[in-house]
């Protein structure tokens, strides 16, 4: 599908002066620090220079004080606490942190992650018998709960706290747990909203570390599992997430637990970013909860003995393996569902197998939304015989509220802008997949939507001197609302292009009037191959990155799209 190129509004010349003159940077850098809302010089000192002495207080959060108490109340009193978490890379990474963290101190905790074929998302029934039959009566729930209303009740009747912490977004009160940690609840005056599960599950950490007068040092080792899920989730790499997430990548790259060393490609060793860990390390960490057991991938991330480690690294490739032949099957049968109908008339994309994997059908979600850039929902049915999908949205559109506006159809449904899941009564579903077709014209006002490629700003290729490039690489860690910048250079020419597979392209690339040439690579781009070697010139979008090898670094122009001068 073609893309459309926009050029973000440039910020004021006032602003920009006032920044190249208080820093001593380019007007490019500039602009581009004032369009992430850096305007001044200690704004600019932090965001350049992200510490963990910028984190908020975690007491801050409505809940804190209460939750550190009772955990402490558990220990004193020699009760048994479960970790219960989902079994998504944030849960599990979530689980593992705070597991880690509360048998350093005391010996009574066990973890349970939900089987997501036959309990589903969420504090499920089957968790709380089992805390009853292990007289456990204190539970710790990450990553999931804030919309547990029913299990919290249930629970709480048999003896059982509650801590939840999450991050989701609440209904219009909160379950009646013995404390409630979620940033977007009302009423609380945490500075920052946009946390992982696992931040959540981290300031839990630190706040018990403070009051009890724990070393600093004690956070250390957890920052890795935070970056981890900051990245898999995808939540805004801002504020203390921004802080989080580069204090995770330095521990990544410098002292990774044994399960992460496993993970990072040799040719990425102490040189993980954001993207390594999306596409490296999440998708496999992810693959036990998608195919077996999440309780799998928390166990291969405490490993501290190697042979272990290497079983469970094993089983979790088998998984993934499996994984991506599901992906690969799943998104046929979609797509060959899509050709029998008319999907230009369509505002959204719905498709429904019920035999598909239900770990999986996210993946194929996000791969239809690649294709036909529509708010997508995969839908499958469970081992209770309920339709339930995941969904994935464009940019463009919050596909949480869409799905909101049709609640009366569903028996569950939670997420955030980008992703959700829900679940309905078979009998409701043609008519949800009329209505939220429907929720999504009226919500984009008729309009179809067109991917698009937001330009910070055009350069030329002189601009690029290694002085403002490494400034480009102090921007990371890139990620939602910290992109990488997106440039615009013209009247470039193509050498030694070469086909990387059946479709990416690697090639060099130089500006007209320029000696400058840098080596550069298109996934998906070696259509654009024929042209690039009959020499036409061309317009390209591309961020700036390195490349890799042997341990060695090289700079390279990541191509995200290129227009021919015809």
């Amino acid at each position: 599908m073609e893309k459309t190129w926009e050029i973000k509004e440039q910020p004021s010349t006032e602003i920009v002066k006032d920044l190249r003159e208080s820093l001593n940077i380019s007007e490019v850098l500039a602009i581009l620090l004032a369009q992430r809302g850096i305007t001044n010089f200690s704004q600019a000192k932090s965001y350049f220079n992200p510490s963990l002495d910028e984190l908020h207080d975690p007491f801050l959060m409505k809940g804190m004080s209460d939750a550190v108490s009772r955990i402490k109340n558990a220990i004193d009193d020699d009760e048994k606490i479960l970790i219960f978490g989902d079994y998504d890379v944030d849960g599990t990474t979530a689980v593992t942190l705070f597991y880690e963290f509360l048998t350093s101190i005391y010996s009574k905790v066990f973890f349970y992650i939900p089987d997501r074929n036959n309990e589903g998302y969420g504090i499920s029934m089957q968790s709380i018998e089992f805390a009853i039959q292990n007289n456990i009566t204190l539970v710790v729930a990450l990553d999931c709960g804030i919309k547990a209303h029913e299990q919290i009740n249930y629970a709480q009747s048999k003896g059982i706290d509650y801590i939840i912490c999450d991050h989701h977004l609440p209904d219009h009160s909160v379950p009646k747990a013995y404390a409630v940690l979620d940033p977007k609840q009302k009423g609380c005056r945490y500075p920052y909203k946009e946390l992982s599960g696992c931040g959540v599950g981290f300031k839990l950490v630190q706040a018990y570390t403070e009051k009890f007068n724990l070393p600093k040092k004690t956070l250390f080792p957890f920052l890795d599992l935070v970056a981890v899920s900051i990245a898999a989730d995808i939540v805004p790499i801002t504020g203390e997430n921004r802080v989080l997430a580069y204090e995770g990548l330095q521990r990544l790259n410098s002292e990774p637990r044994l399960a992460f060393q496993q993970l990072i490609p040799t040719n990425i060793k102490n040189n993980v970013n954001i993207s390594n860990v999306v596409f490296s390390i999440a998708p496999k960490i992810n693959a036990a909860g998608r195919i077996k057991l999440g309780s799998e991938a928390v166990r291969f991330m405490l490993s501290t003995d190697e042979e272990e480690c290497r079983k469970y690294l094993n089983d979790i490739n088998s998984l993934n393996n499996e994984r991506k032949t599901l992906d690969i099957d799943m998104t046929q049968d979609a797509l060959e569902q899509l050709n029998q109908i008319n999907t230009n008339e369509k505002y959204s994309t719905i498709v429904y197998n019920s035999s598909w994997n239900k770990g999986v059908i996210g993946i194929v979600a996000s791969r239809l939304v690649d294709l036909y850039y529509k708010p997508t929902i995969v839908f499958t049915k469970n081992n209770e015989g309920e339709i339930v999908g995941s969904a994935r949205s464009i940019q463009e559109f919050d596909i949480y509220t869409a799905i909101e506006k049709n609640k009366d159809l569903l028996t569950q449904f939670g997420g955030h802008m980008a992703a959700a899941g829900l679940a309905m009564k078979e009998e409701n579903f043609e008519e949800f997949k009329i209505r939220f077709d429907q929720t999504v014209k009226e919500m984009s006002n008729g309009t179809h939507f067109t991917p698009s490629i937001l330009i910070d700003k055009e350069i030329s290729f002189n601009d690029m001197t290694r002085s403002f490039l490494e400034s480009i690489m102090r921007m990371a860690p890139f990620g939602p609302e910290n992109m990488n910048p997106v440039f615009l250079s013209k009247d470039l020419l193509a050498t030694d292009f070469r086909l990387v597979g059946k479709e990416h392209a690697r090639l060099y690339v130089h500006q007209r009037d320029t000696r400058i040439t840098f080596p550069s690579i298109g996934f998906k781009l070696g259509k654009f191959g024929p042209k690039l070697e009959k020499g036409q010139s061309f317009d390209m979008v591309y961020t700036i990155g390195m490349n890799y090898w042997q341990g060695k670094g090289t700079w390279q122009l990541n191509i995200k799209d290129i227009r021919f001068n015809d």
